[in-house]
């Protein structure tokens, strides 16, 4: 579209042409045509060039965690042999993340480049789509703009914080069984027990190549004589227990089944995460992180379904990890019988509310409930943890790692 700049001279050629037919000039008559056509002709240029330009982004951490600063950087290219005039780059950003990153570019020559940055602070969990970017070009004159879009798309995933946890040297939750420590299979390690698909972190050098040949994927013996614990890291979505997405105890509960994941992985378990809507799944340290950070709320009620999936992976030698609210006395018999086919059990639960904000009658049925819910578990040998959303899960956790009942953090 023509600049204000390009419709004067327009409009300039205009009169000097109807000026030219008055007078009788032929000069005068050829400049006027000359000014009517300029514009055209530059509107022409832009979007010639405009074909000739090359955006690329570089984002300096693609998952971060909520506070953490990214730094963007835009690499703007003119591959024309004619320069450009200053250019106007947007990069679009989703407004969790602040406004939309307006840049100045100077004029590049031909075969020119530029880089030009900017950052941003993300300070919400989530997955969010950089992009698209646009440029603002114009003829060297200034006579016409043009919008140009590149579907140049990139992903950020702002993981939730990860609080790091101490543990013993067995197990992470201070236990005597020591579930963190290895399974025996076979007393040596030379009898051969089964194959399994690769997953990443495998030693190389156990790829069963024959296997491969046949299926063509990366087939692994499993013929040593140990194996990784297993452990099930259940985390409640619920909208009436946890609250929706973004709110302080969700966000809390998030927080801490990623931590609780985090230690279980680095002790050595494999681990498998599910939710009330989501069936069990194994994931490594980075994929939990990768489902957490795009988890959100689930509007049912019900608690039947997930503890059904959880029935379907539950093992004496398997441990069960739930993040979550304290459970209402009507699913408290619910939790007790699937715990019975777990082995460790640990549950850490987050007040729907701060008790400290609420008066004292709410305060005491608040915690009341999670009394309840502490000393029946505790009685069929679950580990409990209960703390307020405003309260870090490492304070009480190392804590309670002494002591043989946990108490409230409120």
């Amino acid at each position: 579209m023509p600049s204000g700049r390009g419709v004067l001279v327009f409009a300039a050629g205009i009169a000097l042409w109807a000026g030219a037919r008055l007078l009788g000039s032929p000069t005068l008559h050829m400049v006027a045509v000359g000014l009517v056509l300029l514009p055209f002709a530059a509107a022409l240029f832009a979007r010639w060039t405009r074909q000739r330009l090359r955006i690329r982004r570089r984002i300096s951490d693609t998952r971060v965690q909520p506070g953490q600063r990214v730094h963007v950087e835009l690499e703007i290219e003119n591959q024309a042999p004619a320069q450009t005039s200053f250019l106007l780059v947007e990069d679009r950003l989703p407004s969790q993340l602040g406004r939309s990153a307006r840049l100045v570019v100077a004029s590049l020559p031909s075969r020119g480049r530029q880089r030009v940055r900017y950052s941003l602070t993300p300070h919400q969990r989530g997955r969010y789509t950089l992009g698209p970017l646009t440029a603002d070009l114009s003829d060297p004159f200034g006579l016409t703009k043009l919008r140009v879009e590149f579907d140049e798309r990139d992903e950020l995933v702002v993981a939730p914080e990860v609080e790091i946890l101490g543990g013993g040297p067995d197990s992470p939750f201070g236990m005597t069984s020591g579930l963190a420590l290895a399974k025996h299979l076979f007393r040596t390690g030379d009898e051969f027990y089964t194959m399994r698909p690769y997953v990443e972190g495998d030693d190389l050098r156990r790829i069963h190549w024959p296997s491969v040949a046949r299926s063509g994927e990366l087939m692994i013996r499993q013929d040593e004589s140990t194996r990784k614990s297993t452990a099930v890291l259940f985390m409640d979505t619920r909208d009436a227990a946890v609250g929706q997405t973004h709110t302080p105890c969700f966000e809390k509960v998030v927080s801490v089944a990623a931590s609780l994941g985090i230690l279980l992985v680095r002790y050595g378990f494999s681990l498998k995460l599910a939710t009330t809507q989501m069936s069990p799944q194994r994931v490594s340290e980075e994929g939990l992180l990768e489902v957490l950070a795009g988890v959100s709320h689930h509007t049912s009620r019900a608690l039947s379904t997930g503890l059904t999936r959880l029935r379907m992976v539950a093992a004496s030698d398997t441990t069960l990890v739930v993040a979550g609210a304290p459970p209402a006395p009507t699913e408290l018999s619910s939790w007790l019988r699937v715990g019975a086919m777990f082995g460790p059990k640990v549950g850490v639960f987050v007040h729907p509310t701060d008790p400290d904000t609420l008066p004292p009658d709410r305060r005491a049925q608040l915690e009341g409930r999670a009394s309840q819910a502490r000393m029946s578990l505790s009685r069929s040998g679950w580990e409990i943890v209960v703390l307020p959303p405003s309260r870090r899960l490492r304070e009480l956790w190392q804590v309670e790692r002494t002591q043989p009942l946990v108490t409230s953090g409120s």
